[in-house]
């Protein structure tokens, strides 16, 4: 019990990361219906924009608080541009397809983004040293760094953001409208499209900043990092509720912290100490998942679109 409040704070962290990139996939699906599954690979790039701005456009020796910045800017504009791209040259041509096509485009995409960077990016065929902020801070019994503030943070600032985008803008407004019945906004002088690319650009943005978060948290990217994390962020927005944003983050937080409790105490189980530790993480939290689609299967806080086909 002395752990857990340090437990429950590497919980709510990871969780953070988990719901910053499942909002891409709960806001594309709410609109489009669209499961895009290269969104894990959109944060990967994220990192890797993210990087060329510290590595190879900042000079030697620049403020972190210069540099993060900068970082997010890189990144995000990495990020975008690959997230729209993807909708305008992969995923539009088939929106009136069968739902099998845009799925395997995606699986397709997702790959082809990962050999592209892996074959191309100097050095990404290996793990890339990516600048850290290691500075640790003491609250009572809790140890964080720099990079979780960071984190935290920046995970307020961007559901807060987008809360407000959503429910007082006029695109906002036409986001909602769109998702409801996209048919209908089209009529009433909507600009579906330019919608659409909206969402994925929001996305792509939320992607590269958890991307600069995991990289400061951790220290290191690589070409391979957006496939787990993206199933991760996927399986967060289908526990939360697959179309529904706070559902993401909520389900994002829920993930992180059933991960890291059961990492931290299924050894200490009488009879569970095969089924402990970090290596059956991911196991666990899938197990949750399972769980919670068989009790509830819309999510914890309900599909918020019904199912257009």
């Amino acid at each position: 019990m002395n752990t857990l409040p340090q437990q429950l704070a590497n919980g709510l962290l990871l969780g953070s990361m988990y719901g910053l990139i499942a909002i891409g996939y709960t806001m594309v699906y709410g609109i489009v219906q669209l499961i895009n599954f290269a969104h894990g690979e959109i944060f990967m790039t994220g990192a890797f924009g993210a990087f060329t701005v510290y590595f190879y456009i900042l000079p030697d020796g620049v403020s972190m608080a210069v540099a993060v910045p900068l970082m997010l800017v890189g990144g995000g504009i990495v990020a975008i541009l690959i997230a729209v791209g993807a909708e305008r040259f992969a995923y539009r041509p088939l929106r009136g397809a069968p739902r099998l096509a845009p799925l395997i485009t995606a699986i397709g995409l997702s790959l082809a983004l990962q050999e592209v960077v892996r074959n191309f990016y100097p050095g990404a065929d290996r793990a890339v040293a990516f600048p850290g902020l290691d500075a640790t801070h003491e609250i009572g019994s809790i140890t964080i760094k720099d990079a979780d503030i960071f984190l935290i943070v920046a995970a307020i600032v961007c559901m807060s953001a987008l809360a407000f985008f959503v429910r007082k803008s006029r695109t906002g407004r036409a986001m909602q409208a769109t998702a409801q019945d996209p048919d209908t906004a089209q009529l009433m002088g909507i600009d579906t499209n330019r919608i659409i690319v909206i969402a994925f650009a929001i996305g792509g943005f939320f992607a590269a900043v958890a991307a600069v978060a995991y990289g400061l948290k951790y220290g290191s990217i690589d070409y391979r990092m957006g496939f787990l994390m993206g199933l991760k962020a996927f399986t967060a927005a289908v526990l939360g509720g697959i179309g529904n944003i706070y559902g993401a983050m909520l389900g994002g937080l829920v993930l992180g912290v059933a991960e890291t409790l059961a990492s931290a105490y299924i050894d200490d189980i009488p009879g569970m100490h095969l089924f402990g530790g970090g290596s059956w993480k991911d196991v666990w939290a899938f197990c949750l998942l399972i769980i919670v689609l068989l009790v509830r299967p819309q999510g914890l806080l309900g599909e918020r679109v019904a199912d257009r086909a």
